[in-house]
Order: C-alpha cells, then structure tokens, then sequence
C-alpha cells in the first residue's frame, strides 16, 4: 500500500457531497452573501440622495460605479496574492477590509466625494470575495455535479444577498435611511471568526504548495471512507503552470479563451449593473410605487439564482457551457428590449424577472465555466482577470445609463444599449476555447 499514489484531482472529482461539502459551501454562500448585498445596495441609495446632494443622473451613477471600481483594483491584485500565500488567508483579509470600511460608510459617509472615496476602498475586499470563493468551491466540486454544486454554495449566497438589500432598502430605509443599508452591511463581522476557526486551505492550493500533511487530512474529511489508504499513499505529483501574471492568461495556451471570457464578462456586468443600478429609478418613472420599485432588484436576484441553477443543470448534462450561455445572454437582451416596447406592471415584472434569470444567472455560470478552464497554479488569478476585467464593464453601467437618460431625457436608449450589449456577450462567448496545447483543461466547453 506504501506505493499508492493518490491523484488529488481524480479524488477531488469522484467525491460525493459529504458533511464538509457542505460545511464549506454554507461558509462560502455566507461569504457572497455579503459580497452581492454590499454589491447592490448603492442603486437604493441613489433615490435618497440625488436630491440633498444635488447630483444629475449621470454622477449619481457614479455611486454604484465607485465600489466597483474598487473591487476591479482587489479582484486583479487579490487573485494573484491568493494564488501565493493561499485562498484561506486571502478571503479572512477581504473579509475584514469589506467589514471595516463598510462601517465607515454608515458612520461617516455625508456627501457624494467622502460616500464614493468609501465605497472605492470597501471594493478591495469585496474584490476578493467572489472570485476567491468562486475558485475555492470549484477546486473542491465533484466533476459531476460542478456547476450545481457550485451554484448552491457561491451563486446562491451572492443571490441572497443582493436580494436582501433589496429588502432592507424597501423595509428599513424610510425608517431609518439610506445609512441603514450599511449598518445592517456591518453584520458581516460575525462571519470573521467562523472564517479563522472554521475553513480550511484550498485541497490544490495545499497540492501545489507541496503541504502533504494538510493536504492528506482534508482529503480524509472529504471522503472519509478512504481515509486509512490516504495516510498510507503517497501524493502524486503533476506538472502545473506557476505563471500566475496576467501576461501568462494571454500566452498561446490561454490567448483566445482569456480575450472571449474577458468580452463576455466585461458585456455582462455591464449588462447587469447599468440595469440593477438604475432599476428601482426606472420604475419608478414607469408608475410603480416606492415600495414595488424597490423591490425589482429583488426580483431579479432571485430569478438570477433560477436561472444559474438551470443553466448550471443543462451545462453538467450536457456540456456545450459556451452554447448555453450564448442562449442565456441572448434572451437576456431581448428581455431587456422589450421593456421599451411593453409598459405595465405585468411586463415590468416579467421582463425584469426575466433579465434576471437570463443575464445575472449566465454570468454565475461563466465564473464556474473560468475556474474549471484554467488550471490550478493560475486559476485564482484567471478568475481574478475575469471580474475584473467585467468590473470595468460594471463600472461603465451605471455611469452610461445615468449619462443616456440625462442627455435622452428618457431610459429607452439606455435600455437599448443594455440589450445590445447582451447580444454581444452572446457572440463573445463562443469564442472561449483554449489553445491546442490547453484543450484538455476545460471540461465544460
């Protein structure tokens, strides 16, 4: 038995779901939970502050677009840490950077320039959390059950959350004010210490890092049953890529698969935040009352988890991710133009839902078909490039919707111009395949 060899990637592939599967699935979606309720709370703060502040509609935007520029400065530089001293101790740092800097907000944000300077440096946390946590659950997902596992864990917490500042913002904010969004942000320090005792290193971070001993152990916990024979086999060791930079995503091997999820991921997010972050405004310009208009963004969260779910579920059985997503983007846009065609409560609901389910729910799925293109040694950094590269898109979203309605006086160009840019995400998308040399390393293509 001494000879044994233990293949961690095989063993990590063939496992079924266990006590520590979930464990570490609950403690990610709690993670993203914070991440999608810190992401969307600024579209609600827009209505109570346009006004005091005096802000056209085109610097309003900037209120969403300021922490998300923050986080394409931590999702480019945290996934590249990550991939050095580990995506344990790089999530722990995110998290507090997030918790700190969001109670700041709610203590000492009181005009446009100190609220923007805030939200800029809370996005360095947030920059690390989804990616890192996007990373994490797919280097310990069953093959056969990647995307769906991965979705119950990440995708549904940061669904949750986003649908929870939706909540907060209708049921807190005429009571107590924009300010109560972040108070309530500031819950995510009771996740600090489960973070500490609680989660472990990534098993092929442990693999590529040569860290046997933890590496044996955290694989008896996963599949117990194989526990004795873990303890007596001896670790396999494998080739992996060490370039973690940004330049080595754009070597021959990765060139046309990194430039296609980078267009996709760019034309998504700016899909998704030019419309969450103006959702409840333009609502309520379409005759909805306060209350309804607010709770849109909700909507579209929790339709968005469907839709991942769904998407995640054709992608496992069937493979063809690029296709899907194609399918998912492209309905996405319809469902966005239709609301310039369509104007009533019951095409408000449906066709919102429906950008939810359609373009938030593919880009859950476009961050698991990332993690498992890329192998291990630049994989954190390949997930990093990819929100980050989508955040500027994010950033852009709501700045251009804000910029098209002030100078159109209206939200149909704006709404024009998000659809198209889902069809665009569509066609980019097909193009994501890896080099010859790379062929083997996306198992979902």
């Amino acid at each position: 038995m001494s000879n044994a060899l233990i293949d961690v990637h095989e063993e990590l592939a063939q496992a079924r779901i266990k006590g520590l599967h979930w464990k570490l699935g609950l403690i990610l979606g709690f993670l993203t939970f914070f991440d999608g309720y810190d992401t969307f709370n600024p579209a609600y703060v827009i209505h109570y502050v346009v006004g005091p502040w005096h802000l056209p509609p085109g610097r309003a935007g900037l209120l969403v677009s300021s922490g998300l520029l923050g986080f394409l400065c931590g999702a480019a530089l945290h996934g590249r840490i990550a991939d050095y001293i580990g995506r344990r101790l790089a999530l722990i740092g995110g998290l507090w950077i997030t918790t700190i800097f969001t109670l700041l907000t709610a203590a000492y944000a009181d005009s446009f320039n100190s609220f923007c300077a805030l939200r800029v440096l809370t996005g360095l946390g947030l920059g690390v959390l989804l990616p890192l946590s996007t990373t994490y659950i797919n280097e310990l997902a069953p093959r056969r059950i990647a995307n769906t596992f991965s979705l119950w864990g990440v995708a549904l917490g940061w669904a949750v959350g986003g649908t929870a500042a939706g909540l907060v913002g209708v049921l807190l904010t005429p009571l107590y004010g924009w300010r109560a969004l972040y108070w309530f942000g500031t819950l995510s320090i009771v996740l600090i210490p489960f973070l500490h005792f609680y989660l472990p290193e990534s098993p092929k971070f442990l693999l590529l890092m040569g860290r046997d001993a933890e590496l044996k152990k955290m694989l008896g916990k996963l599949r117990p049953e194989r526990e004795v024979f873990y303890q007596q086999a001896t670790i396999l060791r494998q080739v992996e890529s060490s370039n973690i930079s940004a330049k080595g995503l754009l070597s021959p091997r990765y060139r046309r698969l990194s430039l296609s999820i980078w267009a996709s991921s760019f034309l998504s997010l700016f899909c998704i935040f030019g419309l969450s972050g103006w959702i409840p405004s333009l609502m309520l310009q379409r005759g909805e009352t306060f209350s309804s208009s607010f709770g849109f963004g909700a909507l579209m969260q929790v339709m968005s988890f469907v839709g991942a779910l769904a998407c995640g579920y054709l992608v496992d059985k069937k493979g063809a991710a690029r296709g899907y997503l194609a399918a998912w983007w492209f309905c996405g846009g319809l469902s966005v133009v239709a609301l310039i065609f369509l104007e009533s409560h019951i095409a408000n609901l449906f066709f919102s839902a429906a950008a939810g389910f359609f373009i938030i729910g593919a880009q859950f799925v476009l961050n698991n078909f990332t993690a498992t293109s890329y192998d291990t040694g630049v994989r954190a950094t390949a997930v990093g490039m990819e929100l980050g590269v989508g955040r500027l898109g994010a950033i852009l979203g709501p700045f251009v919707g804000g910029a098209l309605q002030q100078h159109y006086h209206g939200a149909d160009v704006m709404l024009w111009t998000i659809g198209m840019a889902g069809a665009a995400a569509a066609l980019a998308v097909l193009f994501a395949k890896p080099g010859a040399s790379g062929a083997a390393t996306c198992q979902h293509c």
